[in-house]
């Protein structure tokens, strides 16, 4: 669908000019994101933003992406469309993570190279930095080992959106770039048990003991660490990317290395905000996975010295909230 947000010509120097913004994955967490921030914030002047489902064009099929990419004509495209999952699914099913965002990546940027795009700012992940590696991890360091044996169908697919940016700069002097956030978590957000992430997944299980009089069962020991980041906060920033950004080399978008906290301490955010009273039994016959993945904000920060983060609790209690008054819709 089009979302119209405030859209007027802009007439510079004799020349009309408009962006024309197309979300690919437009439904998601971060999509949604972006289509609220813009509905509380309002677009820029010659700004025009098309939202993508699976409806609109099947990804994967490159004819598909063509008639899509060829009905809207972006000027710029956010790309978000992906087969995601938890740690869980992937473990379970790398060979299809690998294959579907290949195809799915690859159709993307190819097309919006044939049409002319100007910019596409695509969504990659923690995830696809070495496992064994040193902390903080930055931008430099994508490329320098394998990525974790849980989920390396998807790490490695993802990681390879930066070779192909770099691959279009080097030939076309497209300016294609990539945005690494952390883990992101907010409204509508995938709150499957078995397959979501790991927040989201919490977040229905202790709903669920709640309401069945059970004890919170959280899967692993609780130990590894993670930094989250507010969906309507990583959307601020995807703006700022779209609009101001100008690098090739991808940039992290995360809360600082100091706002790190274990599933432990999250689960113990998630259960203060639903007031659950229950027992909370850990699991340690399910696995971990990668322990830490701790990232560098530095990039960012000197970019934006002065953003400010959602606090933690404050986010998780919005985020619970949500899923408690939109259960009968949300994905689960």
């Amino acid at each position: 669908r089009i979302v119209f947000f405030k859209i007027h010509w802009l007439f510079m120097q004799g020349e009309t000019r408009m962006m024309r913004v197309m979300v690919t994955g437009g439904s998601g967490l971060v999509g949604k994101a972006i289509e609220r921030v813009l509905q509380e914030e309002g677009a820029r002047e010659g700004e025009e933003w098309i939202f993508l489902t699976s409806k609109d064009a099947n990804l994967m099929d490159l004819e598909e992406t063509r008639a899509v990419f060829q009905k809207h004509r972006p000027t710029h495209v956010i790309h978000l469309a992906a087969m995601v999952g938890g740690l869980f699914k992937n473990m379970r099913q790398n060979l299809d993570f690998w294959r579907s965002n290949m195809y799915i990546n690859d159709n993307v940027l190819q097309t919006a190279h044939e049409v002319d795009v100007v910019k596409v700012v695509s969504c990659l992940s923690t995830c696809i930095f070495p496992d064994k590696t040193t902390y903080p991890i930055d931008e430099t360091m994508i490329h320098n080992g394998p990525p974790h044996d849980s989920n390396f169908g998807y790490a490695y697919a993802k990681r390879m959106i930066d070779v192909h940016n770099r691959a279009y700069f080097e030939k076309y002097d497209r300016r294609y770039t990539a945005v690494i956030p952390t883990n992101v978590f907010g409204p509508h957000d995938n709150f499957n048990i078995e397959d979501g992430h790991v927040l989201p997944g919490l977040i229905h299980k202790t709903y669920k003991a709640q309401k069945e009089g059970t004890a919170l069962h959280v899967w692993g020991s609780g130990r590894p660490l993670r930094q989250f980041i507010y969906s309507l906060d990583l959307a601020r920033l995807f703006l700022w990317v779209l609009r101001e950004y100008d690098e090739v080399d991808p940039i992290i978008l995360s809360v600082g290395e100091e706002d790190e906290v274990s599933i432990k301490e999250a689960a113990n955010v998630v259960v203060q905000a639903l007031e659950f009273k229950g027992e909370v039994v850990y699991d340690t016959s399910k696995a971990d996975g990668q322990f830490k993945k701790t990232a560098s904000n530095t990039k960012l920060r000197k970019y934006l010295p002065e953003f400010t983060f959602t606090p933690f609790p404050e986010a998780i209690k919005k985020t619970c909230d949500w899923f408690v008054d939109n259960y009968d819709i949300a994905r689960k």
